[in-house]
């Protein structure tokens, strides 16, 4: 295998899984695109390479493109050496019917565009390996057809090449490779050390040529695929998740036994102030309950059944690591003055505060039905969801109106900042976003959590290092 191998990434967005990838140290990111134009500024302040709204000739890579997918002409890379190629295409426009029962074979596909210039570039540039990231709603969708469609186009381009070219062009004449399909499946972040639960569905493929070339190493390597992607190679993670308080606190639970109690006594009385049944239920099942010792409550939240106090002991030694990883270890994000503006707490009105101080650590709007603070006509749980100190966040989302911002643990806090969210989804410190806060909220949601991204890419390089 090369020093560094190299990433060709579609649909890039900020670059959260092209960042991964960096971080790494076993890539190199020669190209993005996107079609946002605060994304791709963002992609090229923090990558260091050059903006481009014209498609740019393999001498002027490392670089960026601004524009549509469609516009590309991947045969002008076809002499550029690609590694690999990552993307996250929307599939929307992905639609699958089926015909009479008695026509089993009778089923039409209408591919989405975007997925299918994700093909194209398959096709054109033959990387040794692929990365294909999207929602894992993309499973269920036509009752597994379409995931079962895309699987197959992955693995067999050369049989559906014809028909998917006639929907997105082919400038030349190419013989398509196939694929073989060393990881499919969804990926809880959490299990990864993000502090933050979040699902994607990642499909990683290997040039079938390579794969048959030493086929017996096949069986080996997708069962190590699966086990570094579902618990990070046998780290403790996912039996014992990263938190919130950790993150932006920078410190292990082991040094916050103070500071969690401090966060949680703040809501001593709010269940008497609120009384609604709900709040009556809430104080006798998990108030109640708290004994205000980090350790003990957090075993009890993630539903954590040591095996030893060593087990536990190590678990939050990796924690620390993972911290000192992230560049987050004695680094307090409310400490933080961002250049880019995102750690600005953004002004909110007073209802909202009051609303918020009634809303204890993991519940939400509904807390508060039924009295002076309530929210009329809402009906969807993130809704002013408060963030649990000692849980993984719920999914940081890049869009929505009133309530859907995500918010802070703390009583005296709302609505979280721009760089609460991005710790989250453990962006470093030091990358800078483009655009005002909305846009950035927006590439902070829509971006694969950059330590997801840095698993995923240790495992496609252990795919090369036994396959090239």
């Amino acid at each position: 295998m090369k020093e560094k191998c190299s990433l060709f990434s579609l649909f890039s967005g900020a670059g959260g899984l092209d960042l991964g990838f960096k971080l790494s140290g076993k890539f190199d990111v020669v190209f993005g695109n996107d079609i946002s134009t605060p994304a791709m500024k963002t992609h090229s302040r923090n990558f260091g390479t050059r903006l481009t709204m014209n498609q740019p000739a393999p001498s002027d890579l490392p670089a960026v493109f601004l524009g549509d997918v469609a516009k590309l002409d991947f045969d002008v890379y076809k002499s550029t050496s690609v590694d690999v190629i990552s993307g996250g295409p929307p599939c929307q426009d992905f639609s699958i019917v089926r015909g009479p029962q008695k026509e089993r074979s009778g089923i039409s596909v209408s591919r989405g565009k975007l997925y299918s210039y994700f093909v194209k570039a398959l096709v054109h540039l033959q990387p040794s390996v692929f990365v294909f990231e999207n929602v894992p709603g993309l499973l269920s969708a036509n009752k597994m057809e379409a995931y079962k469609v895309i699987r197959d186009d992955f693995s067999n381009p050369s049989r559906v090449w014809k028909e998917i070219s006639e929907l997105v062009g082919n400038s030349s004449a190419i013989a398509p490779k196939d694929y073989e399909i060393i990881f499919s499946g969804v990926v809880n972040a959490a299990n990864l050390g993000v502090p933050q639960a979040r699902r994607r569905l990642i499909i990683i493929g290997l040039r079938k040529d390579l794969s048959q070339q030493f086929w017996w190493k096949l069986p080996i390597i997708k069962k190590e695929a699966t086990s570094f992607l579902d618990n990070c190679g046998g780290r403790l993670a996912r039996k014992y998740p990263l938190t919130p308080l950790e993150v932006f606190e920078g410190r292990p639970l082991l040094e916050l036994r103070h500071k969690y109690a401090q966060v949680m006594r703040d809501y001593a009385n709010v269940a008497e102030e609120v009384a609604t049944p709900r709040a009556t239920q809430w104080k006798e099942k998990i108030w109640n309950k708290l004994t205000f010792d980090v350790i003990k409550d957090y075993v009890a939240i993630n539903k954590v059944n040591p095996e030893s106090e060593e087990e536990i002991h190590n678990a939050f030694e990796e924690h620390a690591e993972l911290l000192k990883e992230l560049g987050y270890y004695s680094v307090r994000v409310s400490d933080l003055k961002c250049p880019d503006g995102t750690n600005v707490v953004p002004k909110e009105s007073k209802t909202v505060l009051e609303r918020m101080k009634r809303i204890p650590p993991d519940e939400n709007h509904e807390f508060v039905r039924g009295t002076k603070w309530e929210v009329e006509g809402r009906g969807i749980s993130l809704i002013y969801r408060r963030t649990h100190p000692l849980k993984p966040a719920y999914t940081v989302v890049a869009y929505g109106g009133g309530g859907t911002w995500g918010y802070h643990y703390e009583k005296q806090r709302a609505v979280l900042t721009n760089r609460e969210r991005a710790r989250l989804q453990t962006f470093p410190d030091s990358f800078l976003f483009e655009g005002s806060w909305s846009e950035t909220r927006a590439q902070i949601g829509e971006a694969v959590p950059p330590l997801m991204g840095k698993r995923i890419a240790q495992a496609t390089s252990r795919i090369l290092e036994e396959f090239s």
